[in-house]
């Protein structure tokens, strides 16, 4: 493919790093990777995936999942669907931290036959039984469905470990440059993300950022634009709209205090912000998210 690889970032909760969604096939997926494990249910149909140089054709009912870093896109295949979950291993931290196991969630991922083809069928219908409930409960706002959803997720999980077979040695590719450049991509770009969860509240020079990938200022600039596909200040500003986004439906304070929060450094320049990219003032926003 001519088209670049780039560096998807999923929007996901900082706290609960899931999401899931489907999709009807319509549309061209251009070649992307992200740091995030992807895993595709053909609920519909054949869908066409074009993943480590090969096109896969994925039959209805089958599974198939992206490990970390791993480059893939999607042929348009209209006459499909597919149920799309993306998760940060982040997310199965806390039994880890606790447990006496020591299991590296990314190595589960990492070890284990990436399509359903090459596992028994018992093990993919369990598999498609615990996505498909997991899409049902993240879907659905009964106060129990996120702890369900939890559990499920976890379910998952452990079919991964004691379910889901090994690679074989014949099926194994050894790293390649390009995964290998992926995998450093990934490692400066958690570098970046950690200093703007951390410092976006505060003005952030692009020197500053540059340094703490250990680029130069315009090395920084072409290397974040050509992975992300955005320019730096636009990923910028766009995060921290997601900031006051979340500010403004979950507190109550002066529009002043909002901006300085979410890191604008002034209200007319938060406003006008806010209202250009999400297309209402703030307080609109705030009034509408709140019914009131």
């Amino acid at each position: 493919m001519s088209q670049h690889k780039y560096l998807e970032i999923p929007d996901l909760d900082v706290k609960f790093p899931f999401r899931c969604f489907s999709d009807d096939g319509r549309g061209l997926v251009y070649p992307h990777w992200h740091k995030e494990i992807e895993v595709i249910y053909v609920v519909e149909g054949t869908i066409k995936i074009g993943v480590n140089d090969a096109l896969l054709s994925v039959n209805e009912g089958e599974i198939y999942f992206f490990d970390s870093g791993e480059t893939h896109y999607f042929l348009a295949t209209p006459d499909s669907k597919r149920l799309v979950f993306q998760f940060d291993t982040r997310l199965f931290d806390a039994i880890f931290q606790t447990s006496q196991h020591t299991i590296n969630v990314r190595d589960i991922f990492k070890t284990r036959e990436n399509w359903s083809v090459f596992w028994s069928k018992e093990t993919e219908t369990s598999v498609r039984q615990c996505l498909q409930a997991c899409f049902e409960y993240a879907h659905d706002d009964a106060p129990a469905s996120l702890y369900l959803l939890y559990a499920r997720l976890y379910e998952y999980l452990g079919l991964m470990v004691g379910k889901v077979p090994l690679k074989k040695a014949s099926n194994k590719k050894s790293l390649t440059n390009d995964s290998l450049q992926n995998q450093e991509v990934i490692d400066k770009m958690d570098q970046i993300f950690t200093f703007i969860e951390e410092r976006y509240g505060e003005p952030i020079q692009l020197e500053d950022i540059a340094d703490v990938a250990g680029f130069t200022p315009h090395y920084f600039t072409r290397f974040f634009k050509r992975n992300t596909g955005v320019t730096f200040v636009q990923f910028l500003t766009e995060y921290r709209i997601n900031m006051a986004k979340s500010i403004l439906g979950t507190e109550e304070l002066p529009m002043i205090e909002v901006a300085e929060k979410a890191g604008f450094n002034s209200v007319k320049t938060f406003h006008h912000v806010f209202k250009e990219n999400v297309g209402v003032s703030p307080k609109k926003y705030q009034k509408l998210i709140s019914g009131n």
